[in-house]
């Protein structure tokens, strides 16, 4: 895959039929929101454009063609606290997927999370970023490895999916040694 070929945006208005379509899919969904959570426009609309909020929302484009979301934002106070993180070390989360399944398996994930890596440590000089994939996510896991991230806690029942609450991983990278 080249990096050249991935295009990463801000999420605009006129992308909701994207996220609609992706979050109507079952095989997006066994992974992001649950297949018992279909998403139309209303319910896109309230999870992905809210009037505040503090993360920074964006659209991946492979070869111009839309393929996925994501997201950044810098970790708060209350997340700080629960991942055992101090006030002072710049932290940022991130969350991703790629809402179209002929492009999984491909090394895409790969490039779209090493894209963000480098511009949230280069243009936030975030020191550390974390993400939370559930446990059974073998694929987001080995992604995230390749890419630098280090299981560092286990979150028993940490995120609800699909009618239960679900194991995850608190996996961080770092600038720091």
């Amino acid at each position: 895959m080249e990096a050249s070929r991935l295009t990463i945006r801000p999420l605009q208005e006129q992308d909701a039929p994207y996220l609609v379509k992706w979050l109507s899919d079952e095989r997006v969904l066994r992974y992001y929101e649950g297949r018992d959570r279909p998403h139309d426009l209303d319910l896109v609309h309230e999870h992905f454009y809210p009037a505040v909020d503090d993360a920074s929302r964006l659209l991946f484009l492979y070869d111009d063609h839309p393929i996925g979301y994501g997201q950044y934002y810098s970790l708060d106070e209350e997340y700080r606290q629960e991942y055992g993180y101090d006030l002072t070390t710049v932290i940022y989360g991130m969350d991703q997927f790629i809402g179209e399944p002929d492009y999984w398996d491909k090394g895409i994930g790969t490039l779209i999370v090493q894209s963000l890596l480098a511009h949230l440590s280069q243009q936030f000089r975030a020191q550390k970023i974390v993400l939370d994939p559930q446990a059974w996510n073998a694929r987001a896991i080995r992604c995230y490895e390749k890419c630098g991230f280090h299981k560092v806690k286990w979150l028993p029942q940490h995120e609800w999916h699909e009618g239960s609450k679900r194991d995850c991983w608190l996996m961080e990278w770092s600038l720091l040694i």
